[in-house]
């Protein structure tokens, strides 16, 4: 018998209820934590005031919540499907024919559309809003960036005791660090040109730029020509990768053009590809909260233990989210390869789910 509209739209509006309910919920506590933790972590700086907290809360807090958003799925069909099985409405239901895949199938349809939304809508949002929380905290805690990447290759900028200077190279060579066909602009105090130095490469070493073939020009001075230079930083070649742009500051539309670039340059892309997989596994994820919220909140609750069911969904749901951040983690290191890493935990988790209720329903 096919699911009727007016009963598939109430199945909706009870899920839409719970699920609300718990994401503000989950939202308001994941702030009141984060409030605290930035407090803790701002209290050694007198010059920060209360308003910089909450300005640091509030920019980060919409990429936390996107993050809470599959538990907020499970809380919410299990207490949906909950309270329509405590109300025997369920067993109607069933008596009239209806079976469970078909009272699922509003639920499924409306933790996909929520999942599309968060990747095309609320994610490039919530990307926006953390990226503003990193330029803050760098501006709190004094962490600048140290180098940027963008088609034209790689830029660093970089302080001196004379002053600071600026590195260009359009590629790069990640094992070694080498770049070629560098170009640096020195400059006395922040604004005042210097000289300028080109060379055929440079090599990152310990607190030194090894550079060859070097040549010199400055205002005024005749060129000169040097078989190597050597020119002072500090950087590692971690913390130069680390300088980019985090996937998780960046739109989900903008990361295929910005993966593109990074492996132009000769920089791995990985952490990125895998953030924007795992976003696109998102929907998939979802499902297999809502078949797991189902598979342990159908059952009659004439049986007993419907406590103990419960409970042993919600473990069940929070092992295959967190298993999301071990295939996550096990993908970063290259142990598993990136669509494995990003689908393994939502295709696992459906295909867990639709066992439990096939063997709810016809086992």
């Amino acid at each position: 018998m096919r699911l009727r509209p007016t009963l598939a739209r109430y199945i909706c509006r009870q899920f839409l209820i719970c699920w609300i309910g718990f994401f503000i919920g989950l939202i308001i506590l994941i702030g009141l934590f984060d409030t605290i933790e930035i407090l803790r972590r701002t209290s050694r700086f007198n010059n920060v005031t209360f308003t910089d907290v909450l300005a640091l809360v509030l920019f980060k807090l919409p990429h936390l919540a996107q993050r809470a958003i599959p538990f907020t799925v499970l809380f919410g069909g299990m207490m949906a499907y909950w309270r329509l099985n405590r109300h025997h409405e369920l067993v109607v239901a069933r008596s009239s024919g209806i079976s469970a895949w078909e009272f699922l199938t509003p639920v499924i349809i409306i933790a996909i559309i929520i999942g599309i939304i968060k990747i095309t809508i609320y994610s490039p949002f919530a990307s926006a809003m953390m990226f503003r929380f990193e330029q803050l905290q760098s501006q709190i805690f004094n962490k600048r960036s140290h180098a940027s990447i963008s088609e034209k290759g790689l830029w660093i900028r970089q302080q001196i005791t004379e002053g600071n200077y600026i590195l260009h190279a359009p590629k790069i060579s990640p094992p070694s660090m080498s770049l070629q066909n560098v170009i640096i602009f020195k400059f006395q105090g922040t604004e005042r040109f210097s000289s300028r130095i080109d060379a055929d490469t440079a090599e990152l070493g310990l607190k030194n730029w090894h550079l060859k073939n070097v040549r010199i020009t400055a205002p005024e001075k005749p060129l000169r020509t040097l078989k190597t230079l050597s020119i002072p930083t500090n950087l590692t070649q971690e913390n130069i990768q680390d300088s980019f742009g985090k996937p998780e500051t960046m739109s989900f539309w903008a990361l295929p053009k910005f993966i593109n670039i990074l492996e132009k340059a000769g920089f791995p892309g990985l952490r990125h590809r895998l953030y924007w997989h795992s976003q696109l596994a998102d929907p998939a994820l979802l499902c297999a909260m809502v078949l797991f919220a189902a598979a342990f909140t159908l059952r009659p609750t004439r049986r007993g233990g419907i406590t103990l069911t419960i409970i042993t969904g919600v473990i069940s749901g929070v092992l295959i989210y967190f298993s999301t951040d071990v295939a996550y983690a096990l993908g970063l290191s290259s142990r598993l390869p990136v669509f494995l890493a990003a689908w393994s935990p939502a295709i696992v988790g459906i295909l867990l789910g639709s066992g439990l209720l096939f063997h709810l329903e016809d086992g």
